[in-house]
């Protein structure tokens, strides 16, 4: 991708910000500033506009190397997010926000949550963004994934992509609102949360237990993609998504004779596995259209200037029956410049996550196991659906597929579950919150088309959608596909200058609670 370089710096900011804690710098003259030398390169290139930018504007790249600076890790059983907290809190009470740890039962995994209080008595709106990140494979990444590194335009380190460059955005755009001494027609919650990316005490355990602290009348996370022409730079659709795919795991497993690994038995259980796998590795459940898709794809197909992949999105949003549907879906995946994503956007998809097999190297396994996650389409195919669809594909195989669910739990009662999620209707477009949302991207990137769409992934919104609350999410920066496929993966990273104008996005946002 051709981007960009770093954003000059004077060499005695950087060292000041290297040496002193969040407090100091946000006391010396403004948190993080990035003054002129921030926003001026930017606009100069045109990639961030001009107009209203204040040379004391808050630096999103200097935070976002703070907070990638911040082993977040999650294992699978919470992460170690308190130094990260702490470092926050200091950001935002020094800036006159005040901002509370909240401990959960895991010794330094904790939530935090800043206020901003409003001058109206409208339900709060309230910015939801993780700290913790999905572990690395530190030998497979080209920089350290902890320090925030920037090459060729380009700012790498877990969770640069997700969801803390989302949080740096979001957060120096708020306080340049503050700085600026702005007054907001509600309060603001800003809520920084632990156990998104897995563990047992996130934004469900907070809303059961501190639900006071958080209880808004519209959410903003992280979800609907920025996405560019196909020359990876042009910014072509701008989305917000209303709606999160439905999560759920199935499990495969295979039994054979257990025995002495010096005479191979005919039924090996991992043998059997793998040519179960093989007869699904390929396999695509069928497309599934529905309001929310449709839609979306209708706008790429206005928005792209590829006048190939244009033809094929008209194919399939008008075709006329399921064969004629899934022959233009396949022409739609081939000429995306984003095949991945818009793939998992037209079906429920199944990944392979994890495989178990065998102790010892002498004894060949009576048992192998392999996890697949799934995420369904909400109003499209019922995860009850697929998997029989699923099972029917694999009989005969000698393989057993279990639906897994929470402990004690039936396949049956995991499945209704199911069910009422993939029911559960998209959040509003009726919504003060949607319609800012909509304004900021047309103001920012107004040669873009915008448009709601479905999260291909999961959020922590559940706690607020459950109960009626319109929950969006958006990721404010325009990505390549090579940068999207990062996130959870190697050499995770996001432009210096689509972030810079993703913050000059959000501060637009905002701008529309803003009293005049």
């Amino acid at each position: 991708m051709s981007t960009p370089t770093d954003f000059p710096e004077p060499v005695s900011r950087r060292t000041f910000l290297h040496r002193t804690g969040a407090g100091a710098v946000l006391l010396a003259g403004g948190a993080l500033a990035g003054g002129t030398a921030a926003a001026a390169p930017a606009a100069a290139r045109g990639t961030v506009p001009a107009r209203g930018i204040a040379p004391a504007d808050l630096d999103p790249l200097a935070l976002l190397k703070k907070m990638l600076a911040f082993d977040t890790q999650n294992h699978g059983d919470g992460g170690i997010t308190r130094p990260h907290a702490e470092m926050l809190k200091g950001v935002w009470e020094s800036a006159g926000v005040p901002a509370e740890i909240v401990p959960t039962p895991k010794k330094d995994n904790v939530h935090l949550i800043a206020r901003i209080k409003g001058t109206g008595s409208a339900a709060p709106l309230l910015l939801l963004g993780h700290s913790d990140v999905v572990p690395v494979e530190r030998d497979k990444w080209s920089v350290d994934p902890f320090a925030g590194v920037v090459k060729n335009g380009e700012v790498y380190g877990r969770g640069s992509l997700d969801m803390k460059g989302a949080n740096a955005a979001f957060v120096t755009a708020l306080l340049r609102h503050v700085k600026e001494g702005a007054r907001f027609d509600r309060d603001i919650i800003v809520l920084t949360d632990c156990d998104e990316e897995s563990g047992p005490y996130g934004s469900g355990w907070l809303a059961e237990h501190h639900w006071d602290k958080i209880d808004a009348g519209m959410v903003l996370t992280e979800g609907g993609w920025f996405l560019a022409q196909k020359d990876r730079e042009t910014p072509m659709l701008i989305t917000v998504t209303r709606q999160d795919k439905v999560y759920f795991n199935l499990d495969l497993v295979a039994d054979g004779t257990a025995t002495h690994s010096s005479k191979p038995s005919p039924d090996s259980a991992v043998a059997t596995l793998s040519r179960a796998v093989a007869a699904i590795d390929t396999w695509l459940a069928p497309v599934a259209l529905t309001p929310v898709t449709r839609e979306y794809f209708g706008a790429l197909a206005k928005a792209t200037d590829d006048g190939a992949f244009r033809r094929a999105l008209e194919l399939m949003l008008s075709a006329r029956s399921q064969a004629a549907r899934e022959r233009a879906a396949a022409l739609v995946v081939k000429r995306s410049s984003y095949p991945w994503l818009h793939r998992a956007l037209l079906r429920t998809t199944h990944a392979f996550v994890i495989e178990d097999a065998g102790y010892k190297e002498n004894v060949i396994p009576s048992t192998a196991t392999l996890r697949l996650n799934c995420r369904g389409i909400p109003g499209g195919q019922r995860p009850r659906d697929f998997v029989a669809q699923l099972r029917e594909r694999l009989h005969g195989r000698d393989v057993t597929v279990k639906v897994a669910g929470e402990a004690g739990e039936s396949e049956e009662d995991v499945l209704k579950r199911l069910d009422a999620k993939s029911a559960a209707p998209p959040s509003s477009i009726d919504s003060p919150l949607y319609s800012a949302v909509r304004a900021a991207a047309g103001k920012t990137y107004p040669d873009a088309v915008f448009a709601p769409a479905l999260f291909e992934a999961g959020t922590s919104l559940s706690p607020w959608t459950s109960r009626g609350v319109p929950g969006y999410g958006v990721y404010p920066y325009v990505l390549d596909n090579d940068q999207l496929i990062t996130m959870h993966g190697t050499d995770e990273r996001i432009g210096v200058a689509a972030l810079q104008q993703g913050t000059e996005f959000m501060y637009r946002l905002f701008d529309a609670f803003r009293v005049r």
